[in-house]
Order: structure tokens, then sequence, then C-alpha cells
């Protein structure tokens, strides 16, 4: 019983009547100056050229959102849409609907009318008080009993209300909802926004990480070692690490706060140095081999091969310790090649475990690239393939 009567106290059902309403004012109207049948079919021809400007389409769009589904303008829901008629399949599904709308509204006014004055009439005749001529319910006589059929024209009304605005609202979705393409248009917007927030989770992940470890590293090696000239290097090296994360980590934040700023300044692989050099401070013993050009590197390839060098190093350092690295970097051809090899120690982070190593798989397969990680001939070893184009 309770679900029954749910839709009668919900805000939503009378604005969707008043909706209905909105649409016969202007017909209505124009019958008190003069009755006749074809102005409805004026008011019919005149909404045709309307529903061809594509600014109907955000008009009527604001006005569904508001009083059919209870959305503000601002809503991201991509039920009803507001933006202009885009293509001439927009602008004649927004003439159906004009005219759809229309002609569900006279119904519904005149069915509503009718009902009210029908229960109006009924009381009226119970107490032996004349009534108007043409209700929907014929009386003979001034009858006690034509009260108790008051009920049921106020129920019929009550239905009335209920089911027009479902069949608008109805209409509404599928006549002034999004096309095809619009559809498409924002699969594909969720999902650049899905892919970015996954990328700004990757890098504070990968530059927040590797310095809290080269920190953390540097910190206990400082307090084992109990020389004050170590301590000062030590200091020196988290100093600048720390200064390097914070500088990462103002343009990982740069992109939430604005998301057209270009990815241009983010760190590339022609910045390694830094990341050698940071290892070499934690007492990591580090080789590089760089071959090839790596300052002709295209940006997103240089830039993922960076986060992904970052990545390596900081496995070695939160797994391995002080060990010997050998990164070889090589560019040739169409592909490049990142290695990072250091001993097998009894803290072997599996394939299948940890965010990091996961990341760089995920990197290198966005990218069209390859990622290996695993033991291989006694060392630990990450070795990533990317294509140049």
């Amino acid at each position: 019983m309770v679900r029954l009567l749910s839709p009668f106290v919900r805000a939503v059902t009378y604005t969707r009547w008043l909706h209905l309403f909105i649409a016969v004012v202007w017909p209505a109207m124009w019958m008190f100056v003069e009755e006749a049948w074809w102005i409805w079919l004026a008011a019919a021809v005149t909404l045709a050229p309307a529903g061809l400007v594509p600014a109907m389409r955000t008009v009527e769009g604001l006005q569904a959102r508001l009083l059919l589904t209870g959305h503000r303008h601002n809503s991201q829901t991509m039920d009803i849409v507001v933006t202009p008629s885009a293509s001439w399949s927009d602008r004649g599904r927004l003439v159906v609907w004009l005219e759809t709308r229309l002609l569900l509204g006279n119904v519904t006014a005149m069915l509503s009318m009718q009902l009210l004055i029908s229960t109006v009439d009924l009381v009226m005749s119970a107490f032996g008080r004349a009534v108007d001529e043409g209700v929907l319910i014929l009386l003979d006589g001034h009858q006690w009993w034509h009260i108790l059929l008051a009920p049921l024209t106020l129920a019929a009304l009550a239905v009335t209300v209920v089911v027009s605005g479902r069949i608008v609202t109805a209409l509404a979705l599928r006549l002034l909802g999004p096309s095809p393409a619009e559809r498409l248009a924002a699969m594909e917007e969720r999902t650049e926004q899905l892919l970015e927030r996954t990328r700004i989770a990757r890098e504070l992940h990968d530059s927040i990480g590797h310095a809290l470890t080269v920190a953390v590293v540097q910190a206990g090696a400082a307090r084992a070692a109990g020389d004050p000239a170590f301590t000062d290097r030590a200091l020196d090296a988290i100093e600048e690490t720390g200064r390097a994360a914070l500088e990462d980590l103002e343009r990982v934040l740069g992109v939430l706060r604005e998301s057209e700023r270009p990815v241009s300044s983010r760190p590339t692989l022609t910045d390694a140095d830094r990341l050698l050099e940071s290892a070499r401070a934690s007492g990591a013993k580090v080789d590089a081999d760089f071959t090839g050009p790596v300052d002709t590197v295209p940006g997103p390839v240089s830039r993922e091969g960076y986060r992904i060098l970052q990545e390596s190093l900081t496995n070695v350092l939160r797994h391995a310790g002080a060990v010997p690295v050998r990164v070889s970097i090589e560019v040739a051809g169409e592909s490049l090649a990142l290695e990072v090899r250091n001993p097998l120690t009894a803290d072997i982070p599996g394939p299948g475990r940890g965010s990091g190593l996961r990341g760089i798989r995920e990197r290198a397969a966005l990218l069209g690239g390859h990622a290996h990680t695993g033991p291989d001939r006694g060392d630990w070893q990450v070795h990533v393939q990317l294509p140049l184009r």
C-alpha cells in the first residue's frame, strides 16, 4: 500500500504535471481571444520551425531536467542533454518532442480540468445545488449518494497526474536524450578521465615512493655508520631528494588544479642523472650506460621511461639496499630499450606483487610496448621495450 501511494508524495510527480501545463499555456491564452479548433493546429505548425533552432534543445533540456527528473541545470547526468542541436537528427527529434508534448499536454490539461470540475459538481449535486452541463459524469437530479462518487473522480485525477508524468518523462529521455555520437563522446571523455586519474596515481606512487625510500635508506645508513661526515652527506641527499619530490608533487597537483595544463614540464630521460645520483647517494653502486640519442626520444615515451627508471631504482633500494646496479638505456631504430639489473637478495618482490611493478607493466602496455620483471641469471631484472612511434 505504501509503495502504491509513494508517487503521490513525491514533488517530481507534480512538477511533471506542471511541465505539461506549461506546454499549453500560450495556445490556451489564445483560446480566450477566439475559440476555434484551428488554434491548436496553428500552434502545432508554429512549433515545427522552432524545433529546428539549435538553441531550442538547450531550453527544452534545461526545463525537462528541472521539472521531469529533478536534476539541477549543472548536473553531469547524460539522461537529458542541454547542449544545442548538432545534427539534423537532433533537430528532428526535438520537433517530434515539441509536437508530442503539445498534444499530451492538451489531453492532460483537459482531462484534469474535467475531472476536477466533475468532483466539485458531484459534491454540489449531493447538497441539492445546480451543476454545470457538460461534465464527464451525467447526473440525474440531486441525489445524496452523488458525493460517494467524488473519491472516484479524485482517484482518476491522481492517476492522470502520475501516468501522464511518467509518459512525458519517458518521451523526454527518448527524444531529448543524447544521440549515439554524443554517447560515444561522453564515454570517451569518461575513459580519458579514468586514464588521467590512473596516471596521477602512478605519478604520486613513483615520485613520492622513490623519495621516501631514499630518505629511509639514507637515514638508516647514517645511523649505522656513526660518521659525522657520512651523516652530513646523507642529510644532503635526503634534502635534495625531498626537494625533487616536492617539485614532482607540485607538477601532479598542477594537473589536478588545471586540467588543460601541458605535461611537457614533467621530467624525461634527459633528467635521468638526477635519479642515478640519488641512488648513488643512498649507497647503491650505479653503473649507467646510455646508447643512442636519448634526447630525441618522443616526449610521452621519454616521460614514461623516466618514471619506469625511477620505480626500478626505488625497488632496488627498497628490496635489495645498497647493491651494485646496472642501468642500460639504448635508443636504436624505432624502439627504446631500458634495463635495470641488480643481484638477487632474499627479499624478492614476485612478478605479480606490488603496485610498482604493475605500474611499470601498465606504462609499457599503454605505449604499445612490453615489460619483463623477475629473476634472470642470478639477477633481478626489469627490462622494458618501448616503441618510438
